[in-house]
């Protein structure tokens, strides 16, 4: 005799079907995609799209896989619990560090493969040393406010407001204020793999 399905076991299978139905309509909306340009891009029939969006049935492993593939993502994140379409950070919350007197903060609050986004603010006459990265790295260093004075491989540049620098980042580097107020900039580090 089959035993019988516990509550939890239902709640947990309704939970992954309205999940499953909220993130295949994000995902689709996301890419501009009408549900039936979506269902012939996935190779199955409109009228089953729609069924998923609407967290009714029970799809199979097969129709699964075809919409994750039509959407670009893995069966698991089409069950996951639907991701926020934005998240709001405010100021102060995301991770920072002090090198000296340079406050260094991490901009980009999830992971971000070969990315580094970081906004630095730098006291009058304080500076800190760059750690060379991965060779083939590119850093692109811009002034948002005061001066900042970079030295790379043996040359430097004063950034004044809106100054932009794109350098090796896989060599020596620095960074300085040389003036007599508050400097800011954001510096972006494409890594090279490796």
């Amino acid at each position: 005799m089959a035993s019988k399905p516990s509550k939890r076991s239902s709640d947990e299978l309704h939970e992954a079907g309205a999940n499953l139905a909220e993130n295949i309509r994000q995902l689709r909306e996301a890419r501009g995609l009408s549900q039936g340009q979506i269902a012939k891009l996935a190779g199955i029939p409109r009228p089953t799209w729609s069924t998923l969006e609407r967290g009714d049935g029970n799809p199979t492993l097969a129709v699964l896989l075809k919409a994750a593939t039509a959407l670009q993502v893995s069966i698991e994140e089409l069950v996951a619990p639907p991701r926020a379409t934005a998240r709001h950070f405010p100021a102060g919350s995301l991770r920072s560090k002090r090198r000296g007197q340079v406050t260094v903060e991490i901009l980009l609050p999830e992971p971000v493969p070969g990315l580094q986004l970081e906004r630095m603010t730098f006291p009058p006459g304080a500076g800190m040393t760059g750690i060379p990265h991965t060779p083939g790295t590119r850093e692109y260093l811009c002034c948002e406010r005061g001066e900042v004075l970079l030295t790379a491989s043996g040359q430097s540049w004063t950034l004044k407001e809106g100054d932009v620098v794109v350098f090796r980042g896989d060599q020596k580097h620095s960074y300085r204020n040389p003036g007599r107020k508050r400097a800011t900039a954001f510096s972006v580090v494409a890594l090279a793999p490796g």
